[in-house]
């Protein structure tokens, strides 16, 4: 692909040397498995990272001409353009995380020389004696200070996830509170219902009393007054029975009465 590209001379140097470096780093790590001895691979390591670190900046200066260009080239120039050092970033990450490998690998042999517990054979601590004869002071010093720096990192850390515990903690117990707050509110709305529904009933229930004896009083009422009207229509029918006493406050009826005329010519007696 990238020699369908077109580019500047100076993108094209860029380019040239970035595929240098690659294959240098190629190279590099073969012959960094057959090394055997530790220092040897730290040195060789160190310059493997040097090359990365030019290969990077190459790539940034890569980045920078094309976004410099990218006015006067066509679209689909400048889509293979950027593909071209995404394609050269993966390539140098694929590097950076082998070179990662080997220095875990690096240092996982030198820090072995402390790990001379009672549970060690003799043939490990005789390897382990002799590993650490074989580093110098500066190393064992800066095997030691990276670490002193990782356990110092791995308290951080566990300083920041307590904190965040803490925090959690804190937010929780507030949400807690809240909602009990809460629930005491809902708990007396609750009785405040209660007592207002039994009020309700009992006012229903004195209601319902009050009605029926209403209703009582006029059925009484109502009988009394037929009663009355039924004394009457008696009396105004049968007024001689001498059974049914006057009413109170009622006049008696009248008499029947007959008219008396005079004929001509005769006289009062």
């Amino acid at each position: 692909m990238a020699s369908n590209l077109k580019m500047t001379p100076q993108l094209e140097q860029i380019h040239g040397e970035i595929r240098d470096i690659f294959r240098a780093l190629a190279n590099g790590f073969q012959k960094l498995d057959k090394i055997k001895d530790s220092n040897r691979q730290s040195t060789q390591l160190e310059e493997l990272t040097g090359k990365m670190r030019d290969c990077k900046r190459l790539i940034k200066d890569f980045d920078r001409e094309i976004k410099d260009e990218g006015a006067g080239n066509p679209e689909e120039v400048n889509k293979q353009l950027n593909d071209e050092k995404q394609s050269m970033i993966k390539e140098l990450n694929s590097y950076v995380a082998l070179r990662k490998t080997y220095m875990n690998t690096i240092g996982n042999k030198k820090l072995e020389l402390f790990d001379m517990g009672a549970g060690a054979s003799e043939s490990t601590a005789e390897g382990n004696v002799q590993l650490a004869s074989e580093m110098s002071n500066q190393e064992l010093v800066n095997a030691g200070m990276k670490t002193m720096d990782e356990t110092d990192q791995a308290i951080e850390r566990s300083k920041q996830v307590v904190h965040q515990t803490i925090e959690v903690g804190t937010q929780t117990a507030s949400t807690l509170k809240g909602q009990t707050e809460q629930m005491g509110r809902i708990v007396n709305e609750l009785d405040s219902i209660q007592f207002s529904i039994k009020k309700a009933s009992q006012l229903v229930k004195e209601i319902g009393r009050q009605v029926a004896t209403d209703k009582c009083i006029m059925l009484f009422l109502f009988l009394i007054v037929c009663g009355v009207i039924a004394i009457i229509v008696v009396k105004i029918v049968n007024p001689n029975n001498k059974d049914i006493r006057d009413i109170p406050g009622l006049a008696p009826p009248v008499p029947s009465r007959r008219l008396l005329y005079v004929r001509t010519g005769e006289l009062f007696d």
